[in-house]
């Protein structure tokens, strides 16, 4: 059985001082084990209109029913579940070490200006924010966690954590 975490005060919170989060977009918390990336009727008509589909061509092309809800399917990739949107794309990149360029796999979401809330809010879930331990464990592969970069306050992940539809400044690489 899973209890809620009960609302601290912020003077309380591990994470009194704010977190610093930027997206890379490398696609590391849109694969691993398999999963739910949940998505609402509304989300679903964003993205319909997005890749210009019906609402029908959507959930029948990218979406599964699991226990009355909606959740974007996944497909199985080299041992893990990778986001039907998650798309791996050739690209180049300068070594420095080599001193040349490279080719590499770069991993895109396909839909990350529509992305559903849950991707959104990523890294700033409940869960994630229990524990410093929590927090380490949800970013370890993430390379825009902990970094310089885009900080947020107390307030702002709170906002993030509890939004109810796409929040006006997501955790993105934008600043």
């Amino acid at each position: 059985m899973k209890l809620d975490v009960l609302n601290q005060p912020n003077d309380k919170l591990w994470y009194t001082d704010g977190l610093d989060f930027t997206c890379t977009q490398c696609g590391n918390c849109c694969t691993g084990g398999p999963g739910f990336v949940w998505i609402s009727e509304v989300e679903i008509q964003r993205l319909a209109e997005h890749l210009q589909l019906s609402v029908e061509q959507v959930l029948k092309k990218y979406c599964r029913r699991v226990s009355g809800r909606i959740s974007l399917k996944e497909r199985f990739n080299q041992g893990n579940y990778d986001c039907v949107f998650l798309k791996e794309i050739p690209a180049t990149r300068y070594d420095e070490r080599a001193g040349r360029q490279v080719q590499y796999t770069k991993r895109i979401c396909e839909i990350y200006n529509v992305r559903p809330l849950q991707c959104r809010t990523w890294p700033f879930w409940k869960e994630n924010l229990q524990s410093p331990a929590e927090w380490k464990h949800a970013t370890r592969n993430c390379p825009g966690s902990n970094r310089p970069g885009r900080h947020f306050s107390v307030k702002q992940i709170h906002d993030l954590r509890d939004a109810p539809d796409w929040p006006e400044n997501p955790p993105s690489s934008e600043t």
